[in-house]
C-alpha cells in the first residue's frame, strides 16, 4: 500500500511539473521580455545620456541644454515633440501613436543649486554652482527609455494607442508639472506614471505634503551705518524680524507642518544700511488648505515686520503644488513588474564604493544588500517629508510611481553623497530598473483596459466633489526664480 501511494505520488509531482514546463507564455510575458530586452540591449546609450545630463547640472528652467537631449534622443526614435509647452520654454511633450488608450510617462531632469560634487565617495566640489542631488538627470533618460520600448512595440503593431512622455522642468520648488496641468496637457490622458531616485526599490504608496513657496522682498533706507545710522531703515531688520516672528508661530501650527527658508539676499557690506534684503520661504502641510492658512499667517508676520522696521515689503508666489493622490489598483499592478524587475546587484568595487559613502552618513546605514531588494507594497498613512509637483498631476489623472535604488542605502536626497551615486554606474543601474518597471506597467495596461478602468474609479473615489485649483492661482512660471 505505502509503495503504491508512493508510486500516485511520484506520477501526480510528473504530471505537475510537466504541466508547469508547458506553460505558455503569454502576449504580456512575450512583450514586457522584448521591451526589457531593449532596454537593456541600449544601456550604453542611456547610462551615457543620464551622465551626459549629470555633467550640465542645469536648475530649474534653465535646463537648456538637458532637455535639449532628451527631445533629440526622442525625435530619433520616432516621437513628435511639441517644446515650449504651458509657456515653458524647457517643457515639452513626446508623442507617439494615435487613439486610447494614451499613456502618460513623466519625466524630470532639473538639478539643485549649491551641491556641486564630483563622483567620488569623497566630499569634493565638481566646481559648479549646482548638482543632481535629487537624481533627476537619471528620472528624465529612464522615462524617455521606457518611452522608446513602448513605441517600438507600437511601431511593430503589437501594441495600439497612444504613448506620451512630458518632459517636466523645475520639479525642486519651480512647480512646472502644476503649469502642464493647468494648460489641460494631461486632459486626454487615461494613466500617468512616474518614479524617483531613492536609496531602495518600492512603489510609491505615501502621499506628499503640500506645499506653497515664496520670496518676501523688503524695501528700506541706505545710510552709513555708523554716521548716520538715524537716516536708515533697514531692509535686514525686517528680514530678521519675519523670520523671528515665524519661527515663534511654529508652537502654535499643526505639528506636522514644516516651514523652512533662507535669505537670499542681506546687503552687501557692514557699514552700508540694506535698503533691499529678501527671504524665500516653504510652506508645507500634508492637507493643502491648511497649507494656505498657514502661508497666510506668514505673509502677516511679514507685513507686520515691514510695519515695524518703517519698510516697505512685497512677496512673490512662487511655486505651490498638492498632496499626492494614491492609487491602489495602479500600485498592486506596478508591484508585480517591479519585483520581476528586481532590484540592483552591486559589483565588488560598487561595494567597496558604497561603504565609504556609508561611512561618511554618522549613523548605522542599512545593509548595502538592500539595494538588491524589493520593499513588499504597503499604503502608507502618512504623507512622508517632501512635496513633488507630481501630486498636482494625480488630480487630473489616476497616477503610479516607483522609487528605484540609484543611490547606496541609507542616502539622503539633496546630500553630496545622492550626487556623488548618481554620476557613476550605482545609479545608472537603478535607472534601468525604474525604465523596465514602468515599460512593463505600461504593457499591462494597453493589453488590459478593465485596469484603466477599475483605476480611474478609484480615482473618482479618492478625489471625491474636490475641484481641483492650481495653488499658485493664475501666475505665470516662474521662470527665474533661480536667479
Amino acid at each position: 500500500m505505502k509503495s503504491l501511494f508512493l508510486l500516485l505520488s511520484a506520477c501526480i509531482f510528473f504530471l505537475y511539473t510537466t504541466a508547469q514546463k508547458k506553460a505558455p507564455v503569454t502576449k504580456d510575458d512575450q512583450l514586457k521580455t522584448e521591451a526589457t530586452s531593449q532596454i537593456q540591449a541600449s544601456y550604453d546609450l542611456y547610462k551615457n545620456t543620464a551622465l551626459q545630463i549629470w555633467d550640465y547640472a542645469e536648475v530649474g528652467y534653465k535646463e537648456v541644454k538637458s532637455t535639449a537631449l532628451l527631445q533629440q534622443t526622442l525625435k530619433d526614435n520616432g516621437f513628435n515633440v511639441e517644446a515650449g509647452v504651458a509657456g515653458i520654454p524647457t517643457a515639452f511633450v513626446a508623442t507617439y501613436g494615435s487613439g486610447s488608450p494614451v499613456i502618460g510617462i513623466l519625466a524630470e531632469f532639473d538639478a539643485l543649486p549649491g551641491l556641486s560634487q564630483t563622483n567620488s565617495p569623497v566630499k569634493t566640489s565638481a566646481g559648479k554652482d549646482a548638482g543632481h542631488a535629487c537624481g533627476h538627470h537619471l528620472f528624465g533618460v529612464a522615462s524617455v527609455a521606457s518611452g522608446i520600448a513602448i513605441k517600438k512595440l507600437m511601431q511593430e503593431k503589437k501594441l495600439s494607442g497612444t504613448i506620451k512622455v512630458f518632459g517636466c522642468p523645475a520639479e525642486e520648488g519651480g512647480s512646472g508639472k502644476v503649469y502642464m496641468v493647468r494648460a489641460g496637457l494631461f486632459n486626454n490622458v487615461d494613466i500617468a506614471i512616474h518614479w524617483h531616485p531613492g536609496n531602495e526599490n518600492g512603489v510609491t504608496m505615501t502621499s506628499a505634503l503640500a506645499n506653497m513657496s515664496a520670496k518676501f522682498r523688503f524695501y528700506g533706507v541706505s545710510a552709513h551705518a555708523a554716521a548716520s545710522p538715524e537716516r536708515g531703515r533697514s531692509s535686514l531688520d525686517a528680514v530678521e524680524a519675519m523670520d523671528n516672528m515665524v519661527n515663534m508661530m511654529r508652537e502654535h501650527i499643526p505639528q506636522e507642518t514644516r516651514i523652512h527658508y533662507v535669505i537670499t539676499s542681506g546687503g552687501k557690506a557692514p557699514n552700508v544700511v540694506p535698503d533691499f534684503a529678501e527671504v524665500y520661504y516653504y510652506v508645507r502641510h500634508p492637507k493643502r488648505e491648511t497649507v494656505q492658512g498657514i502661508f497666510n499667517r506668514v505673509v502677516n508676520a511679514a507685513n507686520g515686520a515691514a510695519l515695524g522696521t518703517e519698510t516697505k515689503m512685497e512677496y512673490e508666489i512662487i511655486g505651490g503644488t498638492h498632496d499626492l493622490l494614491l492609487n491602489r489598483t495602479l500600485g498592486e499592478v506596478m508591484q508585480k513588474n517591479l519585483e520581476k524587475t528586481g532590484g540592483v546587484q552591486y559589483t565588488p568595487a560598487e561595494i567597496e564604493f558604497a561603504n565609504k559613502i556609508q561611512s561618511t552618513f554618522g549613523f548605522a546605514a542599512p545593509p548595502v544588500a538592500n539595494a538588491g531588494t524589493v520593499k513588499p507594497l504597503k499604503v502608507e498613512t502618512d504623507a512622508g517629508g517632501g512635496s513633488t509637483d507630481v501630486g498636482d498631476v494625480s488630480y487630473a489623472v489616476p497616477t503610479v510611481g516607483l522609487r528605484a535604488a540609484t543611490w547606496v542605502p541609507g542616502t539622503a536626497a539633496h546630500s553630496w553623497q545622492a550626487v556623488a551615486c548618481g554620476g557613476t554606474e550605482i545609479g545608472t543601474k537603478g535607472m534601468m530598473v525604474a525604465a523596465k518597471t514602468m515599460a512593463m506597467t505600461a504593457i499591462d495596461l494597453f493589453l488590459h483596459p478593465e485596469l484603466i478602468a477599475k483605476a480611474k474609479e478609484e480615482f473618482v473615489q479618492m478625489k471625491g466633489t474636490y475641484q481641483y485649483k492650481a495653488l499658485p492661482c493664475d501666475r505665470k512660471p516662474a521662470l527665474n526664480y533661480r536667479d
